[in-house]
This record gives C-alpha cells, sequence and structure tokens, in this order.
C-alpha cells in the first residue's frame, strides 16, 4: 500500500486534475494514479493503460526504493505521474541519461545511456551520434508514458540533456553546478547562490535557480535559439571566474577534488557540452527520504531554505501553491545582446 502521505499528495493532484477539466495532462496523470494505487492495492504489478491501444507492464510496485523513508517503487511513480504536467515540459525532446537503481537506493546502480534492445514500441526514442561518432537509440522525454517506463527499469532521477533532439549540436540552456565540500553547510552554498545572482544581475542575465536535490544549487541560464555549445560553456565559465574573484575564500573553479581548498564550494561550469546531462527540476534524487530537485524564486534565497524541505512527499503541494517556477524562469530567455555583450566584456578582461 502507498504510505500516507504519499497517498495524501496523490489525492490531492487527482482533485487538481478534477478542477481543471480543460488540462488533459492532469487528467491522464489522474486516471494513471488511479491505476497505480488499484495495481498496488491488489497486488504488486499488471498493466496500466494510457489510452489509444497504449499499455506498459509495471512490476514490484510493493518494492521499497527508499527503505527507511517508506517509499516504494510504485510510489515513486505516483509522485511522477502527478508532477507530470510541470516536469514533462522541461524535459520534452530531450534525451535522457538512466541511472538505474533495479532494487532502490539501497542496492546496486548503473548508468544506462542507449534506450536497450527491449524498449516497449510507444515508449519514445531517436536515433542520435553519439560521441564516438556513430548511431545509437536514445530515449526521448516528454510523454507520460515514457517517464512511467523509466521508473519501472529502477531509473529515480530524471537527467535530461541540455539540447533537445531537433538542435542537439546547440545548447537551449547552460547550467552552473554549486557542489560543496566536506563540512561546508547548504547556508554558504545559498548564501554563493545570492552572491552569482548579483553577478548575474551586473551581467544583464536572467537566470533559474534550483536545489540539486543533493547537498548544492543548480542555476541555469535559458539560452536564445541557435547558441553554440562553446558559447553556453564560454558563459558559465565567466560567471563562475567573476564568482570565484569576488569569492576567493568560499568558491573555487578548482576541477581536482583533491586540490580544491577545504571548505570551499566548487563552481562547476563543465556540464554544458552536448550529450552532458543536468537533473531535471522536480526530480527526485537517490538519498534518504527521497529529495526533489525542487525550483526556488530569488527571493527565497533570502530566507531560511532547506533541503529536507523538499520531498516527494512534500513537492506535489509545493507546486500547487507556488506553481511551476521553473517553467516560469526559463521562458524568459537571455537576450543575444546580453549574451554578446558579456562575452564580450569576458575577451577584453582577458586581453588586458
Amino acid at each position: 500500500m502507498p504510505s500516507r502521505a504519499v497517498r495524501k499528495a496523490t489525492s490531492s493532484i487527482e482533485g487538481r486534475a478534477h478542477r481543471d477539466g480543460s488540462d488533459r495532462q492532469a487528467g491522464r496523470a489522474s486516471a494513471i494514479i488511479r491505476q497505480l494505487n488499484a495495481m498496488q492495492t491488489s497486488g504488486a504489478g499488471g498493466t496500466i493503460e494510457f489510452g489509444r491501444g497504449r499499455t506498459l507492464h509495471l512490476s514490484s510496485l510493493d518494492k521499497p526504493f527508499f527503505p527507511n523513508a517508506g517509499i516504494t517503487k510504485g510510489d515513486l511513480m505516483r509522485y511522477y505521474a502527478g508532477i507530470a504536467r510541470v516536469l514533462l515540459p522541461i524535459i520534452k525532446d530531450r534525451p535522457l541519461i538512466l541511472r538505474r537503481y533495479p532494487d532502490g537506493i539501497s542496492g546496486p546502480s548503473f548508468v544506462q545511456q542507449n534506450a536497450g534492445a527491449h524498449v516497449p514500441g510507444n515508449v519514445r526514442t531517436a536515433r542520435l551520434e553519439t560521441g564516438r561518432g556513430d548511431q545509437a537509440d536514445r530515449i526521448i522525454g516528454g510523454d507520460l508514458m515514457t517517464l512511467m517506463y523509466i521508473v519501472q527499469i529502477g531509473t529515480i532521477a530524471v537527467h535530461a540533456w541540455q539540447s533537445r533532439v531537433q538542435s542537439a549540436h546547440l545548447a537551449d540552456t547552460a547550467t552552473i553546478d554549486l557542489d560543496p565540500g566536506e563540512g561546508v553547510s547548504f547556508d554558504a552554498v545559498v548564501a554563493l547562490s545570492r552572491d552569482i545572482k548579483v553577478i548575474l544581475d551586473e551581467l544583464d542575465l536572467r537566470a533559474a535557480v534550483k536545489t540539486s536535490g543533493s547537498r548544492g544549487m543548480h542555476i541555469a541560464l535559458p539560452l536564445p535559439p541557435n547558441t553554440t555549445f562553446t558559447e553556453a560553456a564560454r558563459l558559465t565559465q565567466l560567471v563562475a571566474e567573476r564568482t570565484v574573484a569576488a569569492n576567493p575564500r568560499r568558491a573555487t573553479v578548482e576541477r581536482s577534488l583533491s586540490a580544491r581548498p577545504d571548505g570551499s564550494i566548487y563552481v562547476d561550469a563543465q556540464q554544458n557540452a552536448e550529450g552532458k546531462s543536468v537533473a531535471a527540476a522536480y526530480s527526485v534524487r537517490e538519498r534518504e527520504r527521497a529529495p526533489v530537485s525542487a525550483p526556488l524564486d530569488w527571493n527565497e534565497l533570502r530566507g531560511g531554505v532547506r533541503i529536507d524541505d523538499f520531498t516527494l512527499e512534500t513537492m506535489p503541494a509545493r507546486v500547487r501553491q507556488v506553481g511551476d517556477l521553473w517553467g516560469a524562469a526559463l521562458k524568459r530567455r537571455n537576450t543575444r545582446r546580453a549574451i554578446d555583450r558579456a562575452l564580450r566584456a569576458e575577451w577584453c578582461s582577458g586581453r588586458t
């Protein structure tokens, strides 16, 4: 049976779906949640129907995925079905990289990049060029059945490319990952995020911010069309270097873990390349209590933000309360003029 907290969260999602009758995605999610509830009540698996003859076989819904929190595989599926209306637009058309935990977070895991030979017919895939120059089928995000399938095979966190299949060689976001060293408090990470916001404002750049779902923060800059990954990497490296210059005691761009100063926060701008992935907003992470990578309003960084505030059990209520902060922020793309101006400033400073 679902945990009491998860049942409460998913029942409120269903209520939202019924109130928003015009929201087809919410209605489909509500239907999936009801099937999941019935399936887990009567047994450990079965076949779920998505309409138009599309079905997916599910198994082991009662398997503990977060044992200490009492959260099962079925609970994880219910969460993703309920949050799909805000998650699916974020990962739409993006290749997904899967880290699979077939027995939950207490068991072994492995990374899967290619789709594999046994993907159900209605799960979306696309043939893409790999880093070695050959072709391989990749799972592509954006529809509910594909999302349920990757959880069925043991995926917990949803990691997506920063480009879409229609323009895989171009970046549409650029991300800075704040990775705290041993013993660094989350309050210090939040404080550094505020300092980065000041730098972004100085450069006239817009960004969205979210918890990583682990110990850090992610800051993502939405990019204008036709932005290359080279430009995306230069832009984030510029911000990272300015951050370190303004905070030399607590920020570093040193990639080597052993060479980083004690008590520092790594300002990682290295994930901005084709084929690199970032944990999506609203994604559950592979940690005790099932924390979620939670979008924040920049103003929330002035208060006492805590990672434990954002979990699989609390996130649905937060989305109902504050809406889709991530989707709203990413719609306000940076202008080509602002990016060119920032990169020119980087070039000029490098010549002096």
